[in-house]
């Protein structure tokens, strides 16, 4: 197996040395002392605080079931073609499962990796990515965890921290699948509201700024799970603070860096209800063709009142008070 991982990294070292400098992983971290001893590799498409706290609750549950797993973790710092290489390397190795944390990472995972199970998790809508033939019947050797959000509940915390909010400005990623399932739903969600959505598209995290520019003025930003926007968020702080517009998330570790408010998954219990999926493969000889997808249904609401005043709102007591988590 080492000879056979050698000659991969060899073909593939032109696309891929640069994303295992960033690794998180080095190949060796077992976890565990039970008899179970697996290997799998974990594709993630870029690095922040979600899909971080997605990977670390799916090693989580291989520790608590003390399994033990060599982890071969990449980063494929928000670039496709990295997530294509690693996911092309993944394929030409001994593993026994590979994790994908985001949905083009995903993509690149289940077009290239047929013979072994695929996860994902952090994908907004699995069918509408091309990942499973539905939901329910999945038919292939891929499928996960959905982290679709409670739109409509989000945007509804506009109003009522800004009951006179007459416009949300939205930016997202144009190559995201997942990005433009949440601005649809924001639209609609946005009209029964009688709220006008604003949206400028971005190729990368670097034409941010500008895109919330061109924006203009709104009475509130909204931030969907896009990964290109929520890698730069604090971008989007800025803008909320110098303009006085709300910022509200779509989770926790976006309010963690300046959003005012999000009711939303708990991404680290997301990746460990992934991580049991994995688990009922491994052990139980279950096959992802026959599991659905699943979705998360614990929901927490976050605050940090600190940045809503930045951004010239107040949060009442009463949110306050029946927030699950309070970012001082």
């Amino acid at each position: 197996m080492r000879l056979r991982r050698l000659a991969t990294a060899i073909v593939a070292v032109s696309s891929v040395i640069a994303v295992s400098a960033c690794s998180g992983g080095d190949g060796s971290g077992g976890e565990g002392e039970g008899g179970d001893s697996y290997s799998i590799g974990i594709s993630q498409l870029v690095q922040h605080p979600a899909l971080d706290a997605a990977s670390a609750g799916f090693k989580k549950s291989f520790k608590d079931a003390d399994v033990t797993v060599e982890w071969d973790e990449q980063n494929a710092q928000g670039e496709q073609a990295n997530a294509t290489s690693i996911a092309q390397t993944f394929a030409n190795e001994d593993l026994d499962l590979v994790l994908a944390v985001a949905t083009p990472a995903a993509q690149a995972a289940a077009q290239a990796i047929t013979d072994i199970p695929v996860l994902f998790t952090a994908v907004t809508d699995a069918q509408e990515a091309g990942l499973v033939k539905s939901d329910d019947a999945p038919g292939a050797n891929v499928t996960g965890t959905s982290d679709l959000n409670p739109v409509a509940d989000q945007l509804e915390l506009v109003k009522e921290l800004k009951p006179d909010a007459k416009t949300v400005g939205i930016v997202y990623s144009s190559g995201e699948v997942n990005s433009q399932v949440q601005v649809d739903l924001a639209k609609k969600a946005a009209k029964d509201m009688g709220v006008e959505i604003k949206e400028a598209t971005i190729a990368n995290s670097s034409e941010l700024a500008q895109a919330v520019d061109s924006l203009g003025k709104v009475d509130a930003y909204y931030v969907p799970t896009d990964n290109n926007v929520v890698s730069a968020v604090t971008t989007m702080v800025q803008a909320a603070e110098k303009n006085k517009a709300l910022l509200v998330g779509s989770e926790a570790g976006q309010v963690e860096q300046g959003a005012a408010i999000t009711r939303g998954i708990d991404y680290t219990k997301l990746g460990e209800q992934t991580g049991k999926m994995a688990l009922k493969i491994l052990q139980d000889g279950e096959k992802p063709a026959d599991m659905p997808v699943e979705t998360s249904s614990d929901l927490e609401l976050v605050v940090n009142p600190k940045a809503a005043k930045a951004q010239g709102v107040e949060i009442p007591k009463e949110l306050i008070d029946e927030a699950d988590k309070v970012i001082d």
